[in-house]
């Protein structure tokens, strides 16, 4: 049989392009029929805590791109927890490891206000790119930095720019995780299946729709540029959330700090706090929690 990898997809065998398909695949699905206290819906904010390792991760210098890094932990991570403390919501803060040898007194406040810590990366490396030793060296080492800078012990992960290669789930599953948050599946939490095979690792989907990321990217010297007025992101989001509610299932927002934390921006994510508050039976929860109880409680 011809090697696959010489071959054109048109040409490949169908064991070839089914084994592809079938690596990592969505599993039954963990949506309760309640959530905790009752409540119709789970309301899960994350921000991927990048700051300057957007930039170090190709080997960048850029001074003016790391100084835009700063300003996610300078002024856009406090605007976020002093908005978070002042309507008692949780969130998850995904944080490369060198992002949090930077700033570690960052982490350390993120966890005293009572958010949670997930892995995510060393450097803002793309998974895709990395043997399966050094993916796995690098992701026990992000997860031993993270504790010890932290106090918390990573129990998730997001791979960064959501870059799932076909050793990530693997590792995951070796690591003891609980759960990822890199893929979109379906928009309830489901089992990562591995080869057909169940990993009990719960995957607690993410969509670009709602990240800030695609509406409000900027990046000077490519065509990458802000294009959707934050009215127009809310509306999307807020959509995302009515429709969740009406499923009765998982609200999930990924977010960055050193995007959405802006003064023309912020109030997206405290008009979608009212909007769900208002609605009286949303649950308010970090991703572990609202993983750990969409697998104990599926109905």
């Amino acid at each position: 049989m011809s090697d696959p990898s010489k071959l054109e997809p048109w040409q490949w065998p169908e064991a070839h392009w089914r084994g592809l398909v079938n690596h990592v695949r969505a599993g039954r699905t963990f949506k309760p029929s309640r959530w905790k206290d009752g409540a119709r819906c789970a309301f899960a904010l994350s921000f991927d805590s990048d700051h300057e390792t957007n930039e170090l991760r190709d080997g960048g210098k850029s001074i003016g791109r790391m100084a835009w890094g700063q300003y996610g932990n300078r002024v856009g991570v406090p605007n976020i927890l002093k908005l978070l403390a002042k309507h008692a919501v949780p969130a998850t803060f995904f944080v490369p490891a060198v992002a949090a040898l930077i700033h570690p007194d960052e982490q350390r406040r993120v966890v005293a206000e009572g958010h949670e810590i997930g892995l995510h990366s060393w450097i803002h490396e793309l998974n895709s790119v990395l043997g399966y030793e050094d993916e796995r060296g690098i992701m026990l080492r992000a997860a031993d930095t993270l504790e010890q800078v932290s106090g918390m012990r990573p129990v998730g992960s997001r791979t960064a720019s959501w870059d799932f290669s076909p050793h990530t789930l693997r590792i995951t599953k070796e690591m003891g995780l609980l759960y990822d948050s890199s893929l979109m599946a379906d928009v309830d939490c489901y089992e990562l299946l591995l080869d057909g095979e169940p990993t009990g690792v719960v995957e607690l989907p993410v969509e670009w729709i709602r990240d800030d990321a695609p509406y409000f990217m900027m990046l000077r010297f490519q065509g990458l540029r802000p294009y959707t007025p934050p009215e127009g992101v809310f509306d999307v989001f807020r959509r995302e959330f009515e429709a969740a509610y009406e499923e009765g299932g998982v609200f999930q927002l990924t977010c960055h700090p050193h995007i959405i934390g802006y003064r023309s921006r912020l109030w997206i994510i405290e008009e979608l706090i009212r909007l769900a508050k208002a609605k009286g039976d949303v649950w308010f929860a970090t991703h572990a929690e609202v993983a750990a109880y969409a697998r104990d409680n599926a109905a």
